[in-house]
């Protein structure tokens, strides 16, 4: 059935169920509400017809929520046969996928669903060029998708949350929510924190960065190279445990202290390796070969043993 153009009650217009885009931003919709205001609906909706009188939006979701806002009692819509449900959430991504981006938490989660109606379907799970392809979508777009749904669940409905509501600003991102996740997951994989005890540095993740106590995004990463240091034996699993439980526990500890505590060490500790070789290689060598050298360092030489002793 060829395609047609009609003028639709909005009324008679729903929403598309499979949309990928969940959130519709107040100040965009002002924006297009006084384009049409003044100049009406220039680029027609797309819709498929669902029953007699009702008909479902595959594209256009924005102009007909304006429409019914100005209280419009027609717009101008292409009638296109009705899609399948894998098919309709294809569309969704394919006909989207030029636009200005979406919030990239419902983008995953409807990616999710693709991905489970088409290994229904195919009954085996897909493959990320598949999914990518099946979703007009590239294979990195894919990837970044899949990893913002290991963000917590719970987590994830308060993002959502946030988005919903146009009157307070966002207060945590589902970036800074991933770097809190993946510096989490860093620390369990080096046997610092174990998969039931992480979430708790996950939480104090995002409750400095809605403080203001962690104030870049990719801040978390430097308990990553962390991780890192404890993988080649630089320092002791317990060392970095000991250091993370006070940053859980203290609001205003920042991941700058963390880093000091933990990854400097390592540094100052090498340093005083370095000087104490040198020093037994060749300025001890020095002395024992020069005694008129060594008596006019003996008082500074004393001084340094007592130093000594009162920390072995």
């Amino acid at each position: 059935m060829d395609s047609t153009v009609e003028l639709l009650d909005p009324g008679a217009i729903g929403p598309n169920p499979d949309n990928p885009r969940l959130i519709f931003r107040t100040s965009e919709l002002e924006e297009l509400e006084e384009s049409i205001a003044n100049q009406g609906i220039l680029v027609p909706l797309s819709v498929y017809r669902e029953s007699k009188k009702k008909f479902v939006i595959l594209d256009g979701e924005r102009r007909w929520r304006c429409a019914r806002k100005l209280g419009l009692h027609r717009v101008p819509a292409i009638i296109q046969p009705k899609p399948g449900r894998v098919q309709n959430i294809m569309m969704m991504f394919a006909i989207h996928n030029a636009r200005r981006a979406w919030d990239p938490l419902p983008t995953a989660l409807k990616l999710k669903t693709l991905e489970n109606e088409l290994s229904k379907i195919r009954g085996r799970k897909l493959t990320e060029a598949e999914l990518a392809a099946s979703a007009s979508l590239s294979r990195g777009a894919v990837r970044r998708y899949r990893k913002i749904l290991r963000i917590p669940q719970d987590i994830q409905r308060l993002l959502l949350k946030d988005l919903e509501d146009p009157t307070r600003t966002q207060s945590i991102t589902v970036d800074q929510a991933l770097e809190a996740v993946d510096a989490a997951e860093a620390l369990v994989k080096v046997d610092v924190l174990t998969k039931d005890n992480n979430r708790a540095l996950v939480d104090s993740f995002l409750s400095k960065f809605r403080a203001g106590t962690i104030a870049s995004t990719v801040e978390p990463r430097k308990v990553g190279a962390i991780a890192r240091s404890v993988a080649r034996g630089d320092i002791q699993p317990a060392r970095v445990r000991t250091v993370i439980k006070r940053f859980i526990a203290e609001p205003d500890m920042t991941i700058a202290t963390v880093v000091s505590q933990t990854i400097q060490t390592i540094e100052q500790t090498r340093s005083l390796q370095r000087g104490l070789v040198t020093f037994e290689q060749k300025w001890l060598d020095v002395l024992e070969n020069n005694p008129e050298l060594a008596k006019e360092f003996r008082s500074g030489i004393r001084s340094l043993i007592e130093r000594l002793r009162a920390l072995v």
